[in-house]
Order: C-alpha cells, then structure tokens, then sequence
C-alpha cells in the first residue's frame, strides 16, 4: 500500500464520525483532500461544511458541498484534518500547508477533531518535521532571534504568505519535550500570529492507515 492509499484509508476511517445534520470544519493538505473527495459522496448527510483554507473552501465547492464562514456556523461538532506530525498523547505538529492559524481557530471551535494521517507521522518527540510559526512581516527577525535563542533554527518559507497576508518561519532542530509549554511560549512573543504545536487543544482520535490496515488512538 503506497502512502498515499494509507491516508485515503485514513481519511475514508474518519467518515464513521460523521453525523447526519452535522456542520464539519475541514481541514488542509493532502489527506485532508481525501477526506473532502469521500465526503462528497455523502454530502446529502450534512448540512454544510466549514473550510481552514481557500484551497479546501475552493475543492468543497467543486463537489458541490455547501461551505459556511465559522462566524456563522458558531460551534461545530466534528472537525477532520491532517498532521505533519504526532505522538501517541496527540499533540501533533501542523501548518506544513500553511494553514495552521486558520486550523487551529476551527480546532478550538469544534467539539471533536479526529486528527488523520499515515503511520509516518507518529513520532516518540515532535520536531523533526519542521515547526511552522505564522508571523507578522514587521517581526521576522525579531521573532527569529528568540527562535535561535530557544535553541531552533529560524527558516523563512520562501514565496509563501499565508492566506492572512503573513510570512511562516519554519523552525528547524528544535526537540520539543513538552509540547504545550513551548506551544504557549511562542505564542506569547510579540508579532507571533499562532505556532503550529497543537497540544493546548490536541487532537481527540487520531487515526492513522499503514501497510496493515486502521488504528486509531
């Protein structure tokens, strides 16, 4: 089974959370992708959708799915999304497609996020897959100098702003031992939009596909 098929199976796991008249935050990336081309098979079962992105917001729309704005869908029930990282506890890390501001706003507004990925993503200590930071422009280098002074190194993603008009840091070399500390450092620096650690509001399942079939934490 190649990676791709794995998160496909992933992504096809997480429909059984999907209830009949449910709004559903989307998130971002390739898996997610998978998510929303399956979702469109049942589209009839829900309401609407809530996207993390334009590209998702754009992808729903072409199948048909109907896409709310979160100031007018208020809480949601269910929230799907991929991860460029996780541990077993499910802090993950996210934000490699850019989006993480945005998908941890429709995280923190969703009763339930089911986190879907392949088995690479699980790791013993997040960190090896590069931290994304959305940052202001005007603070780059400030905000860069604390990266280094935390021990990371500080990489602006080159061509990239965000769909909020910033620029994202990629944080490189830094081992993250306690994941909601260092989520709530960064977070508190001037200019810091949002870090891509997701441990303060992880996720609550995550399902991961490999070569042998489903498990799910």
């Amino acid at each position: 089974m190649t990676q791709d098929e794995m998160k496909k199976a992933s992504a096809e796991a997480a429909l059984d959370y999907v209830e009949a008249g449910m709004i559903v935050g989307i998130g971002t990336g390739s898996t997610a992708n998978h998510f929303i081309d399956l979702l469109a098979k049942v589209k009839g079962k829900i309401d609407a959708t809530v996207a993390s992105s334009v590209a998702s917001e754009e992808r729903l729309k072409s199948h048909g799915i109907p896409v709310l704005d979160l100031n007018t869908a208020g809480q949601l029930s269910l929230y799907v999304d991929g991860a460029d990282e996780s541990t077993k506890h499910l802090h993950l890390i996210k934000g490699g497609g850019g989006a993480l501001t945005r998908e941890k706003i429709v995280a923190g507004a969703s009763e339930k996020f089911v986190c879907i990925a392949d088995d690479s993503k699980l790791v013993d200590v997040l960190g090896e897959f590069p931290l994304p930071i959305e940052v202001i422009p005007m603070a780059q280098s400030l905000v860069a100098r604390q990266i280094t002074a935390l021990g990371g190194k500080p990489i602006l993603r080159q061509g990239f702003t965000t769909d909020n008009g910033n620029i994202i840091i990629d944080v490189h070399n830094l081992e993250i031992i306690n994941p909601v500390e260092i989520e709530q450092k960064i977070n508190q620096w001037a200019g810091v939009v949002t870090v891509g650690i997701f441990a303060c509001r992880p996720a609550d399942v995550l399902i991961l596909g490999s070569s042998t079939g489903i498990t799910t934490y």
